[in-house]
């Protein structure tokens, strides 16, 4: 059977040339993505004291472990609040989980070519559907990493790393606090401040 060339190659070429006009316009989709995103630099310092409502009970103190519940109330922020939180109550290591809802959070996407959290805005009231982190010591100060996911109206979810996160009508974190420091060391490779197990033995 004799193949028509001029007719497959016209045919391969249109096809090619289709693929390529689908693969330029995703690149001007992506291109535009990433002029209009914002990023934060993992270094931002932390406005402190926006969390006014938060209250903190002491459910249990082994002399080991202690259980705080750290409740948040309208309008705080509470990534702010938890570091007050470990500020004043000396915590050098902990662990948490949280349920509640906000009425706006910037969450975030750690971009390992730019070193830099691209922000992922939340701008409507939304259920947290699971918050989780820690705290640990760096150069002797807590700081606080916590990761979360929430519920938007429509029943679909976003999560990613906490930059901030407004709370409404509240937030409701149970705290663990360690008997043994964890110690933080900055990882030059990513510009992040990463726990280390090693450090302080």
């Amino acid at each position: 059977m004799k193949t028509n060339r001029p007719a497959y190659l016209i045919r391969l070429a249109l096809i090619l040339a289709a693929l390529a006009t689908v693969c330029a316009w995703t690149c001007e989709i992506a291109s535009a993505e990433d002029t209009t995103a914002t990023f934060v630099s993992p270094s931002k310092p932390v406005e402190r004291g926006k969390a006014p409502g938060m209250k903190v009970k002491l459910l249990s103190d082994d002399k080991q472990t202690k259980e705080y519940a750290v409740i948040f109330s309208k309008g705080d922020e509470a990534f702010s609040g938890l570091l007050d939180f470990a500020d004043k109550y000396g915590v050098k290591s902990a662990h948490f989980t949280a349920i509640g809802a906000l009425q706006g959070a910037i969450l975030a996407w750690f971009d390992p070519e730019k070193k830099m959290y691209r922000e992922i805005p939340i701008d409507t009231q939304v259920e947290v559907l699971s918050m989780i982190g820690d705290i640990a010591l760096y150069q002797g100060k807590p700081v606080v990493h916590t990761h979360m996911v929430v519920g938007l109206p429509d029943g679909t979810a976003r999560g990613g790393h906490v930059i901030e996160a407004h709370v409404f009508p509240t937030l409701e974190v149970m705290v663990t606090v360690d008997p043994n420091a964890m110690q933080k060391q900055l990882d030059k490779e990513t510009g992040l401040i990463l726990i280390d197990p090693d450090s302080g033995k």
